[in-house]
């Protein structure tokens, strides 16, 4: 008994350590990689520690940290640099809109060489403290387990959201927060128990949401600020593969539309503008005011045939909350034929300046997409513009705002071309995204053995409560609400 506790107190001990700082025999100038790569990132004041690696080999290794006049180094073990949480909690809120110099010091043949510094630099605004994700397998058509998680940044512990073990092994997908509420979300199941699960504090809704008029069940949401109301487009969804080309598979929608879920009522609205055989809407967003409605729109192609040639522009119209009703004006942000490119997943900042969107070649499905970017509109001055720091030669697609609007996560490919990592990137006062840091673990060989994707990230204020059981029993038990078409509004669309 004894020798086990010796044991497990030895699993609990730190793999890196404080100690005293040593002189240096050698200055190199020479900068040294790690990983990942965390130089030059600006970093909120509430992140967990940033535990790298070196990139080549040594006897002994050290990190300095200077932040104003304080000094913290700290000996390598287990050939990486993990850092005791209660210190580096210290360091970065003392160091909160500052910058903290970073020097790595090897010991090779006897001898200590110093290498050039980096830099983090301390924002003064926290990330909100947890994110939610889905968690899958890279593949195409067959998974097995996967569950909706959610992490708390300022440490590295996960905790389950809803795990699909609980309900026959079914897809789950599209969870969504109102205003990064952790007590006010929806998510999607699929299969056997498909229907729309809709969680507001205590109360959990099971809704069948596909009508008579609609094409399908809801699929991709929004929430409108207000809680009151839930935009959604319906899809009639294909994949493909392709036999030789770099973007592996193809996901497309033959048709599609976009409606606007009365939480109150239970009843789905929609507008000839969202609602059109010629063409095909998806992606809604709302602005933060409520006001307007965001979606992308692209003509109606004879599909798989021409599907290069499906664009989507970005478009707007104007909603009502209060009597319900949408402006008869589509306004166009991006105009597909006029400029070189395809629109999806756009996103607007909390404070209404910006609007963050995925830009790709073709298609709207561009998480497969290679040449997909994030680029950003200021909504003051109507300028477009790449986010050329955050953007790769792999695929970066989905991104969610934190509350304060500083902070964006966004899924990359760029580790590998295949499994899709978070990142979270700084927005700074001109509306540029800083240079992005890899979401980190508390080993660094995490993500090299970790076989699941992270998928459709969302900032959220504080945890979602645990109460997969319930869930699970109105998913299983509950006969749920049949979601309705406003018959005043399908008569006025039906008119048009």
């Amino acid at each position: 008994m004894f020798n086990r506790v010796i044991y497990l107190l030895l699993l609990l001990l730190p793999t890196a350590c404080s100690v005293s700082p040593v002189a240096v025999d050698e200055e190199t100038g020479q900068s040294l990689g790690i990983f990942p790569d965390y130089a030059g990132c600006t970093i909120p004041p509430n992140i967990a520690p940033l535990n790298f690696s070196l990139s080549d080999t040594y006897e002994e290794a050290r990190v300095l940290f200077t932040f104003g006049s304080n000094v913290w180094e700290v000996k390598a073990g287990s050939k990486q640099f993990t850092f005791p949480a209660s210190r580096w909690k210290k360091m970065l809120e003392a160091s909160a809109g500052k910058t903290i110099e970073v020097k790595i010091k090897e010991k090779k043949n006897g001898r200590w060489i110093g290498y050039a510094p980096f830099t983090f630099q301390v924002a003064s605004e926290p990330a909100d403290p947890y994110i939610a994700y889905r968690l899958i397998e890279p593949g195409y058509e067959l998974w097995n387990a996967m569950g909706i998680y959610q992490r708390d940044l300022e440490t590295y512990a996960q905790f389950p959201i809803m795990e699909n073990k609980m309900t026959e092994n079914n897809c789950m997908n599209c969870h969504s927060f109102c205003m990064q509420n952790p007590e006010k979300m929806l998510f999607h199941m699929r299969g056997s128990l498909g229907s729309t699960l809709l969680i507001q504090g205590g109360e959990i809704e099971k809704l069948n949401t596909k009508t008579e008029q609609t094409m399908s069940a809801l699929v991709y949401p929004s929430w409108h600020p207000s809680g009151r109301f839930v935009a959604f487009s319906v899809n009639d969804t294909k994949q493909a593969f392709h036999m030789n080309d770099r973007n592996r598979v193809e996901v497309y929608d033959d048709k599609s539309d976009v409606v606007v879920y009365d939480v109150e009522r239970h009843e789905i609205i929609t507008a000839p503008a969202l609602f059109s055989d010629a063409w095909m809407e998806t992606f809604p967003t709302f602005s933060p005011d409520g006001k307007t409605l965001y979606f992308c729109s692209a003509e109606t192609r004879f599909l798989p045939d021409e599907f290069t040639r499906v664009k989507y522009n970005l478009c707007s119209l104007s909603f009502d909350p209060e009597t319900r009703t949408f402006g008869q004006v589509v306004d166009t942000l991006f105009n597909a034929k006029e400029n070189d490119g395809s629109i999806s997943f756009p996103r607007v900042s909390p404070d209404g300046k910006y609007l963050m969107y995925t830009k790709a070649s073709y298609g709207n499905f561009s998480i497969w997409h290679k040449d997909a970017d994030l680029y950003m509109i200021n909504l003051r001055s109507g300028e477009h513009y790449p986010l050329d720091n955050v953007n790769s030669h792999e695929v970066e697609s989905y991104h969610s705002w934190s509350s304060n609007s500083r902070w964006v996560v966004f899924s990359s490919r760029r580790s590998d071309g295949l499994y899709t990592r978070l990142y979270i990137t700084y927005i700074n006062d001109e509306g540029q995204a800083e240079k992005p840091f890899l979401v980190p673990q508390k080993d660094v060989t995490f993500y090299h053995a970790f076989m699941k994707s992270y998928n459709i990230p969302e900032f959220i204020t504080g945890k979602v409560k645990r109460q997969g059981y319930r869930i699970r029993q109105t998913a299983k038990t509950g006969k749920g609400i049949d979601v309705t078409f406003s018959s005043e509004k399908a008569k006025a669309l039906y008119q048009e």
